[in-house]
């Protein structure tokens, strides 16, 4: 069984759009570089300062599925994002600059019966992952395969939001991972956890709407997890198309 990297994905900003990448370098501890260095704190947060926070504090798909629909680039060195929506115009932001712009922007995507996006938190020394921990987001491409069919529905991979993609494994496999460390590239990540899905996964990436009753479907399998967590606990160069060793 030959297992390898298929996909590297960061969000600059939680729950505010995916950019894919080729390569990177991940150091011991830490997120992925850049992934959910920004979040939007919501009128109801009762966390607003710049370390983690749990996530009921930001506006966040579960609760907000146009936000699904959000694509971004990162340009690392200007710090400034490109965010496209397609009920929106494009927009180019820094974040901390132009947090009226980006909260403006936000603002038509966000249902009225909801807790408004109030106030753009950047974390100084991780990402604002779900986890308490510096996580990154491990999923399998046959998992997902495997509940499209099921379903009978195309499920798009960035429904569940994570950071690296395995291809090559059988279909849940992933779930034995926990314990478990894998060798992609020069670094090595140490699985954690599962990822317990909410209610974000039933948005359709491409038009932000629910179309899909995926939490329903895993339950039917018995369960409500899709994909682990995992600790970088070796740094290095990850590259999509990286073998993928198991030990």
């Amino acid at each position: 069984m030959k297992i390898a990297l298929a996909q590297i994905w960061r969000h600059p900003i939680k729950a505010h759009g995916a950019e894919a990448l080729e390569a990177v370098r991940v150091e011991a501890g830490k997120t992925l570089p850049w992934d959910r260095s920004w979040a939007i704190a919501h009128e109801g947060a009762k966390a607003r300062g710049g370390g983690w926070a749990n996530c009921a504090n930001f506006s966040r798909g579960a609760k907000a599925p146009s936000l699904m629909a959000i694509d971004a680039s990162l340009d690392e060195a200007q710090e400034r994002i490109t965010l496209r929506h397609p009920d929106r115009p494009d927009i180019t932001v820094h974040p901390d600059r132009d947090s009226a712009a980006l909260l403006d922007w936000v603002k038509p995507l966000m249902p009225p019966d909801r807790a408004q996006s109030n106030a753009v938190v950047r974390v100084s020394e991780r990402g604002m992952t779900d986890t308490d921990f510096p996580s990154i987001a491990i999923a399998n491409l046959a998992s997902n395969r495997a509940l499209s069919e099921g379903m009978g529905q195309d499920l798009s991979p960035l429904r569940w939001r994570a950071n690296l993609w395995l291809d090559g494994m059988p279909a849940w496999e992933e779930a034995f991972l926990v314990g478990k460390s894998l060798v992609i590239g020069e670094a090595v990540f140490e699985v954690r956890e599962q990822i317990t899905r909410c209610l974000a996964t039933a948005a359709n990436p491409e038009t932000g709407r629910r179309d899909a009753d995926t939490l329903g479907a895993l339950k039917q399998l018995g369960h409500q997890e899709f994909g682990v967590y995992a600790v970088v606990t070796k740094p290095g160069t990850i590259s999509c198309g990286d073998t993928i060793q198991i030990v």
